[in-house]
């Protein structure tokens, strides 16, 4: 499970809970049947107008990328791998790495050293890479643009619940013990929507965007690996740049560790 997912949609609702302690707000204000579906059922209506849906149908999914965590493949060891094999390709030839791709998990990664294996060009294996992590990024903005333009329109129907509160409460003022419970009840709906709109739906959207950058910064990565061996170059110049895609400090740690390995 994603820890950080979890931890903001809880810290979320304890924030809005704790607050509306402090406000002297009754729980039980929340319970309002009217405003929950005019904003959820709202939200959905108006989110399944603005996309197709074959779009649509992916939600569900969306929602396990966001609350799945994935580990990641390790950049170092990834470093590291590319060292091994660069080693074998310049001893061995590019062939002796044939026996290496079946031991691969990651599919990206065994595509592009088929490629290289197979005696494709630099240009053409980087047009082709490119072209999937293209793709994929676009495919990944679109469920990122659901959950966007679903915190665009969840506090615009909130405003909408309350007005319609308030049409009700007005409607009925000659009830004047009641009026004040009416008004604040409308009033749900506004906080219904804020809430879920800034919360909810634009964090994940966000949430999205940045596992995409991370996916796609790691392809791009392994696009720069497999060219690198495929140009016959020295396992300690892969290393060293292939270490660029590490943060400053793992890296510096990284190439001093290599650096005081006669076999790096």
């Amino acid at each position: 499970m994603d820890k950080t997912t979890i931890i903001g949609v809880l810290l979320g609702f304890f924030a809005l809970f704790v607050g509306m302690f402090f406000k002297g707000v009754n729980f039980g204000a929340l319970l309002n049947p009217a405003a929950i579906f005019i904003i959820f059922a709202g939200t959905i209506a108006a989110v399944t107008i603005a996309f197709p849906t074959n779009e649509i149908k992916k939600v569900p999914k969306l929602f396990v990328i966001l609350f799945r965590n994935e580990k990641p493949i390790d950049k170092i060891k990834l470093i590291k791998l590319f060292s091994e094999w660069a080693q074998i390709a310049r001893k061995e030839g590019l062939l002796a790495l044939e026996v290496k791709i079946k031991e691969i998990d990651d599919e990206f990664l065994k595509h592009g050293l088929t490629l290289a294996v197979d005696g494709q060009s630099a240009d053409y294996i980087r047009d082709i890479l490119t072209e999937e992590i293209e793709a994929m990024e676009e495919r990944h903005s679109t469920g990122a643009q659901i959950f966007s333009q679903a915190g665009t329109y969840a506090p615009t129907l909130g405003v909408l619940g309350a007005v319609l509160g308030l049409i009700a409460a007005l409607a009925n003022m000659e009830d004047t013990t009641s009026l004040g419970q009416a008004i604040s009840a409308a009033f749900v709906a506004t906080l219904m929507g804020i809430f879920s709109g800034y919360v909810l739906w634009h964090p994940f959207a966000n949430k999205l965007r940045r596992k995409s950058q991370q996916e796609a910064q790691l392809k791009y990565m392994m696009i720069e690996g497999v060219l690198s061996i495929l140009e016959g170059e020295a396992p300690r110049v892969i290393e060293q740049k292939l270490s660029s895609y590490l943060p400053a400090k793992e890296r510096k740690i990284f190439l001093m560790e290599g650096a005081g390995n006669p076999d790096g």
